[in-house]
């Protein structure tokens, strides 16, 4: 008998789809297997980070959950490609970033050592990438997201201002222009959005100089003082919003 979950179908990320067959290898399939009771005939969710299909059980066995394919799902795409340009902060804020982000839709999270950094944190970073694609995999998952948001090696400031996108924006305290008042007016699915986020502490004076003469925008979230995380996710949440009232395909 086949199980039909609706919308609380769960979605996985696998490394490759032979065919129409599909391995779910490791601690996901036993999470599968021992947690959520999986059974042959049940159906799932899967994406190889390209594309995603509906999928059913047809074997669980030890440590893997073997897939056939039924059919592909169709996939709703981000209101634009957006890179969050994130400052490093004490890693376990940082991880609510990424997660965040990753729930939020962007393509692209790159982490920042800023002036006000914590020094450590930018010779630690390496170390952390693993864990932090690990949290964005489990993210896209609970989002059912298509694919995955690249999290490159972190970089300093002054590289971070080459990034490339049709609109940039750093986030500003209370005296820069209202973010929305500096949207533009013609917004479309294939605009690149950059949104640089500062540290805990804020930006350094030569900071604000750099990014403006690089071409940044300052705006500002509101009179009050945010948590570094909370302004990323926040900018973030406008700009997606943004992007998708007023999208012009």
């Amino acid at each position: 008998m086949v199980l039909y979950l609706g919308l609380a179908r769960r979605r996985f990320f696998v490394d490759r789809i032979d065919g129409d067959s599909v391995e779910l290898p490791g601690e996901e399939a036993r999470h599968l297997a021992r947690v959520l009771r999986a059974a042959e005939g049940q159906l799932y969710e899967i994406s190889d980070n390209q594309s995603a299909y509906l999928a059913r059980i047809e074997e669980v066995t030890g440590g893997r959950v073997r897939f056939r394919i039924v059919e592909p799902i169709e996939s709703v795409p981000a209101p634009a490609r957006v890179t969050l340009c994130a400052s490093l902060v004490k890693f376990d804020r940082f991880e609510w970033i990424v997660e965040k982000a990753t729930e939020l839709g962007v393509e692209r999270i790159r982490p920042v050592a800023a002036a006000r950094s914590d020094k450590g944190l930018f010779e630690a970073s390496a170390k952390r990438r693993e864990r932090w694609t690990r949290i964005a995999r489990e993210a896209g998952e609970q989002s059912r997201r298509t694919s995955l948001p690249e999290i490159p090696h972190a970089v300093r400031f002054d590289a971070v201002l080459e990034t490339p996108a049709d609109y940039r924006y750093f986030l500003e305290e209370g005296e820069a222009p209202p973010f929305l008042d500096l949207l533009p007016a013609r917004r479309a699915a294939t605009d690149f959005v950059a949104l640089l986020t500062g540290p805990e502490g804020g930006w350094s004076g030569e900071e604000r100089s750099l990014a403006m003469a690089a071409g940044w925008q300052a705006v500002s979230l509101g009179p009050g003082v945010l948590r570094a995380e909370t302004a990323a996710t926040a900018g973030l949440a406008i700009t997606m919003a943004a992007w998708s009232a007023r999208r012009q395909c």
